[in-house]
């Protein structure tokens, strides 16, 4: 696999710094009150429109910037390092654009993409179900064929932004019989009779951002909100969109990460015990040390899979997305269960906001496919380069080869 060129643009650059002005002077003074009251951000989600930034991954052609999964990264990391669940409210309507932007057709994103980049209409991905979760295949949501459109029943679980989108790109059953083509991808928007919010869950973490149970009671949708125009293809509408959003989930790890790493450094090095700072002291050196390492490597990897992605390396994207999602959240849990270690006593206590860091940081390791599943998706490709390994015959005895041959074969029957 080639190495991805990364290079920023000075216009993702510029968005990267307008992002970390709105988290310093919009997220981080709010951020501990709406977690608390469970309420949305919306003085910084407005600064964030009124920046542009909505159409950071828009192609330009359609009202965004263009600055690609990489800026978004950027912002995402930005936005998270001030507040974790900001961040997902605001990549989650990159989730739920990128099913237009890759499958949708002409008419699909002169209409609605250009309303994501305005920040007029915000979106969601409903994907999971009760039953249906890391195992996309087996949607348990219907919709049937009807005169001019479609009819879509069922519920929806974990819908993020379900209650304040006003797309949602809906994942249904339209070819019960079939393996490869089960599953299409529909356009519901908030407004469409039969579409409502069931339930709003009350979360561990990222309180402030609503996640949704969202129903729909023969949701009538006509045949132009097809994604793409033809049904069957909607799991590989879901795929490439979570390879393209899998950066951005990790992007939200290193910016929680960067965010931990940051509060625990002002505090080792102001806290006092036993006459001088904690950060004094070689063990809490040696934490400090670990986290910015492991949040710098997590960093670059992101960049990379971003610039995979912006490149049009949907082969690399794959396995690269895996990795960046898998690592960056590890670390990011990492990193805020040292923080709190570093903040002591403190760090349990929900006046410092560690804590949150720590409850917000869980989420990661879970949505947009568990870190186990990013693991067998890694593996998978490990096992599919190993036919460019030829040159290693060479240097491995032949009773190796042949024995590594039987058991290859095996292994792949």
């Amino acid at each position: 696999m080639a190495l991805p060129n990364i290079q920023f643009t000075d216009d993702q650059l510029r968005l990267k710094e307008v992002a970390g002005e709105i988290a310093r002077k919009y997220l981080l003074p709010q951020a501990a009150r709406h977690d608390k009251e469970h309420s949305f951000n919306e003085d910084g989600f407005q600064a964030a429109v009124d920046a542009g930034l909505l159409g950071t991954w828009i192609p330009k052609q359609y009202g965004g910037s263009e600055n690609g999964v990489l800026g978004l990264a950027l912002v995402v990391e930005e936005f998270s390092k001030a507040d974790p669940a900001f961040g997902v409210a605001f990549a989650v309507n990159a989730l739920g654009s990128f099913p237009i932007i890759v499958g949708g057709t002409d008419d699909q994103k002169e209409k609605y993409l250009p309303r994501v980049a305005a920040g007029e209409a915000y979106c969601a991905f409903a994907l999971s179900e009760k039953f249906a979760g890391s195992d996309a295949a087996s949607l348990s949501v219907r919709a049937q064929k009807v005169d001019g459109g479609w009819k879509i029943n069922g519920e929806k679980k974990w819908t993020t932004n379900g209650s304040r989108a006003h797309i949602i790109t809906c994942f249904a059953v339209t070819d019960p019989d079939s393996r490869s083509r089960r599953i299409s991808a529909f356009i519901v928007e908030n407004t469409d009779p039969g579409f409502s919010i069931k339930k709003t869950e009350d979360k561990m973490g990222i309180r402030s951002v609503p996640v949704c149970e969202t129903a729909y009671d023969d949701v009538f949708v006509a045949d132009d909100r097809l994604i793409g125009g033809t049904p069957g293809l909607g799991f590989k509408h879901s795929m490439m969109t979570l390879d393209l959003a899998r950066p951005g989930v990790a992007a939200q790890a290193v910016g929680t990460a960067a965010g931990a790493l940051e509060l625990a450094n002002v505090y080792a090095n102001r806290r006092r015990q036993f006459g001088q700072t904690i950060a004094s002291l070689q063990m809490v050196q040696q934490m400090l040390a670990d986290m910015a390492m492991k949040t710098e490597a997590a960093r670059w990897l992101v960049y990379a899979c971003a610039a995979a992605a912006d490149a049009g390396d949907l082969k690399a994207v794959n396995k690269l997305a895996a990795m960046a999602k898998c690592y960056a959240s590890d670390v990011a849990v990492q990193v805020a269960t040292d923080a709190v270690q570093v903040f002591g006593g403190y760090g349990f206590m929900e006046d410092y906001p560690i804590a949150k860091f720590y409850r917000d940081a869980k989420i990661l390791q879970i949505y947009e496919g568990t870190n186990q599943v990013q693991r067998m998706v890694i593996a998978r490709n490990l096992t599919k380069e190993v036919g460019s390994y030829d040159y290693l015959n060479e240097v491995i005895p032949t009773e190796v080869q042949e024995t590594y041959a039987a058991d290859y074969e095996i292994a792949n029957t």
